[in-house]
């Protein structure tokens, strides 16, 4: 296995999150690796947990990886929520991420998970797969 490439991903995700026109004007630069100090209370984007298995064959290294993108909003509905997690996956699904270090083969949806937090919020848990040669 080679967990390698995860970083790359990482920064690769990122980056085509925070150049997505459509996204950005819904959660104009709040998309993050790491929320800032203090309570969010916009919309926002973080890239949150990652889970890594081995995807390794004959001809060389490799790594899936399952990561989640979090949508979080403040009181009200989740219209704005939902368009914004709409447009995360419509920037990512397919997208040709390219890698500082592997290389992409595919990027998927895998599931999502919308809720209401404690606070009266909005959170919705985006996971998405990426299968990446080392």
């Amino acid at each position: 296995m080679s967990y390698g490439a995860a970083g790359a991903l990482q920064t690769a995700v990122q980056a085509r999150l925070v150049a997505d026109a459509a996204l950005g004007a819904l959660v104009g630069g709040a998309i993050h690796d790491a929320i800032p100090p203090g309570t969010a209370t916009g919309l926002h984007v973080a890239l949150g947990p990652e889970v890594a298995r081995d995807r390794s064959d004959r001809t060389g290294g490799g790594a899936e990886h399952d990561f989640t993108v979090s949508v979080v909003g403040g009181p009200g509905g989740f219209e704005r929520a939902k368009a914004a997690a709409a447009a995360v996956s419509d920037a990512l699904v397919g997208a040709p991420l390219v890698l500082s270090r592997g290389r992409l083969v595919g990027l998927w949806f895998l599931a999502a998970r919308a809720a209401r937090e404690r606070d009266g919020g909005r959170r919705i848990e985006l996971t998405f797969r990426a299968r990446i040669e080392d």
